[in-house]
């Protein structure tokens, strides 16, 4: 019998649905600590959008180049040294998905809290972790389907978030005259911070290439699907945020996690505004269930390239990586019962955009070294999107490191520890081959 393979519409869902979970519903909070002007915040979610964009752009050539799933471990090892790629994909499993899973749990469970005090937000993560755990640990075809029907939900809903708020008339006035307040605000320095949990938010626009070897028609699909999945998230993001500041004044929403919910208060009272928020947490299941149907085969890709980790590869009959999807969500429930969310959410962003970074670089090593590989997609305005990607990822690490650095030396000791992991593992392999070769 034929595996099943993942459709365009699927590939699309699976980018939409891990683009839009944690960080859209309780960021903002974060973000208007350091800034107060409504129109720099807005173009927070713009810039961060066209970032995604030129991202998913540049992914798009690269991953039609090397169409196997796997994603940056595929992709840096052939583009630059295994030894890349392998801590690129030790990076998804111990950070990468995992810690997302547990933010967005952490985040429904708390949603569910502010509805019903009596709920412990805690037990109820580990729930939501340990079901979705198991539906896709059993057929990739039953969650597939499960992954379309929620993304469609959380779009509908979120659309129609938007178009109540949108009708509410508000108490207070938003501000979005882009004047010297506002151009000041976005060269500040808590710009540059707010930009971490803006990349954050948008974190997930390249989860098709994590499973584009079970893609139908990768090399055509798969760009395809990257740019249509962010150029929808970057919409909705922008909107959502409108409606957020527009029916919220901003002193309210300083420090808050479940802005959400504060949001649905104002436009529809206390009571409708409770039950929206249980909507809100019910569009995270969709984003825990993408990331844990995307994750576990980027470790799957190791295993079956790596003797020591082959135990990844290990599929039930139909050809489900169930042992990494189980040990990525055992991952998460380690981070769920032991990290806080906001330092969660700084480790994550540093520590991926280190190797987003790498890969959209790896598109001039592309062009030149591997010349002979002819794809039917070509990034659009190369070489200005990649160098636009390259220079503001490069700014936020910057500004990261600076004021951030606790977050950023766990980053850097998480790559450190996978070189080590690395080395040990393939130790016995590279004797081997000496032996031959001599």
């Amino acid at each position: 019998m034929q595996a099943h393979k993942i459709g365009f519409n699927t590939a699309v869902s699976i980018v939409i649905a891990n683009m839009i979970g944690t960080g859209v519903f309780t960021s903002l909070g974060f973000q208007v600590l350091g800034i107060e002007s409504g129109f720099a915040i807005i173009m927070l979610w713009v810039v961060g959008g066209i970032l995604a964009l030129c991202g998913a752009l540049t992914y798009g050539e690269i991953g039609a180049a090397f169409p196997q799933s796997g994603g940056e471990y595929n992709y840096l090892s052939k583009l630059y040294h295994p030894a890349v790629g392998f801590v690129s994909g030790w990076v998804s499993v111990t950070v990468g998905f995992a810690a997302p899973i547990a933010a967005a749990a952490v985040a429904l469970g708390h949603y569910v809290n502010k509805v019903y005090p009596g709920v412990n937000p805690i037990l109820l993560a580990l729930s939501v972790i340990a079901s979705i755990t198991v539906i896709h640990s059993i057929n990739l075809k039953a969650g597939s389907l499960f992954q379309r029907v929620f993304t469609i939900v959380k779009v509908v809903c979120i659309l129609m978030f938007v178009g109540f708020g949108l009708f509410h008339v508000p108490e207070h006035s938003l501000n979005l005259d882009a004047d010297k307040t506002a151009w000041n605000d976005i060269f500040s320095k808590g710009f540059a911070v707010s930009l971490i949990y803006v990349t954050y938010a948008y974190s997930g626009w390249n989860a098709a290439s994590y499973i584009s070897g079970e893609m139908l028609n990768p090399k055509r699909n798969l760009p395809k699907a990257l740019f249509i999945g962010t150029l929808i998230v970057m919409i909705i993001y922008t909107l959502l945020n409108y409606v957020f500041l527009y029916s919220v004044p901003i002193p309210e929403l300083k420090g808050v996690l479940e802005v959400g919910y504060l949001s649905a208060n104002k436009i529809f009272g206390s009571q409708v505004g409770q039950f929206m928020s249980l909507i809100i947490a019910l569009l995270l299941i969709s984003t825990i269930s993408a990331m844990v149907l995307a994750g576990p085969r980027v470790m799957q890709s190791m295993g079956n390239d790596i003797k020591g980790l082959k135990f990844f590869a290990i599929s039930n009959k139909n050809k489900v990586p169930y042992v990494a999807i189980i040990f990525q969500s055992v991952i998460a429930v380690v981070l769920v019962l032991t990290s806080s969310f906001e330092s969660l959410i700084t480790y994550v962003g540093f520590t991926l955009n280190l190797f987003t970074f790498l890969t959209v670089a790896g598109i001039f090593i592309l062009r030149y070294k591997h010349k002979q590989i002819v794809t039917s997609y070509k990034t659009f305005l190369y070489p200005v999107t990649p160098l636009l990607f390259l220079s503001i990822i490069l700014f936020i690490l910057i500004n990261i490191m600076i004021e951030k650095p606790v977050e950023s030396l766990y980053g850097f000791g998480t790559v450190v520890l996978g070189l080590i992991v690395y080395f040990l593992t393939n130790k016995k392999e590279n004797k081997t081959k000496i032996i031959v070769e001599s």
